[in-house]
């Protein structure tokens, strides 16, 4: 759960704006259609959403569905070293804990970023007592991509015991892995397709379906966020203009499949999981 607003005057154009209230009200969305289909999720939030929105932290518990650590400031593993990234992390597992009071099992790094560059990362949160993490993607890819790592629910071993990772779902066409359950694959994709991959996979394996609040906010951008995007490149432009499509069929395909699908917070969707789970030594 983060502020596309803020986040991405941060990182593309290097400007500091306080976290917007778009962030509360899209996912007070989200967690309307959850309600309304009777779903319990993981909200995976950035500690600085927490210190901003603690009524909205409340809103997530009392609601049943579980909270989870993103970051504090969403910075990406291989912007951090291994001492960083627990400072980072830490920051954040102990702000949502404070807020929330509810201790934080599970992880899911920004843009995930945990890769075979990153392997310490396992370490780190295991050492921070994190029995879960979501991160990986296994596939190949410049920064968040580790085409190695098992597609089940595996069992990541560290210095500090066994870790368990529930990686993106992925669907292969020959040898591409393609990630399609979430993001710009969720909203680009049509329904019939995720459809179709949604009942393969979960014939063989629970499935991950992941949505950020921004892709419900329908709302204009300010006019500063275009007035930067013009300094920026043509390719770089366009890039981030697909961020806006389909957003107005957000909400709805996220209904039609919450309605045709059962999902479940994901600390207890690997409770219920196979106690066979692989194990992987990064």
């Amino acid at each position: 759960m983060e502020d596309g607003l803020s986040l991405v005057m941060r990182d593309i154009f290097n400007k500091d704006v306080p976290q917007s209230e778009r962030v509360y009200r899209t996912t007070m969305e989200i967690l309307s259609l959850l309600s309304s289909s009777q779903t319990k999720a993981t909200f995976f939030t950035l500690g600085i959403v927490a210190e901003k929105y603690p009524q909205l932290i409340k809103e997530i518990t009392d609601e049943g569905h579980e909270l989870a650590v993103h970051g504090h400031n969403h910075y990406r593993f291989f912007q951090m070293n291994k001492k960083n990234a627990y400072l980072e992390i830490k920051r954040a597992k102990d702000t949502l804990e404070q807020v929330s009071g509810v201790a934080m099992k599970g992880h899911r790094a920004p843009a995930f970023s945990i890769s075979k560059h990153t392997p310490w990362a396992f370490e780190v949160l295991a050492k921070l007592g994190f029995i879960y993490d979501s991160s990986i993607m296994p596939r190949k890819s410049k920064y968040n991509g580790w085409s190695e790592f098992p597609t089940d629910i595996t069992e990541v071993k560290t210095p500090y015991g066994l870790l368990t990772e529930f990686p993106i779902t992925t669907i292969s066409f020959g040898s591409m892995k393609l990630p399609f359950s979430g993001g710009g694959y969720l909203r680009l994709l049509p329904l019939w397709f995720l459809r179709r991959a949604l009942r393969k996979i979960i014939t063989q394996k629970p499935a991950v379906l992941y949505v950020h609040p921004y892709e419900f906010d329908r709302e204009p951008y300010p006019s500063y966020y275009f007035n930067e995007m013009k300094k920026l490149p043509l390719k770089t432009r366009i890039k981030l203009r697909t961020n806006f499509w389909n957003r107005k069929k957000s909400a709805k395909k996220m209904t039609q499949l919450l309605e045709q699908f059962s999902f479940d917070r994901m600390d207890r969707v690997i409770s219920q999981a196979s106690n066979k789970k692989k194990i992987f030594t990064p």
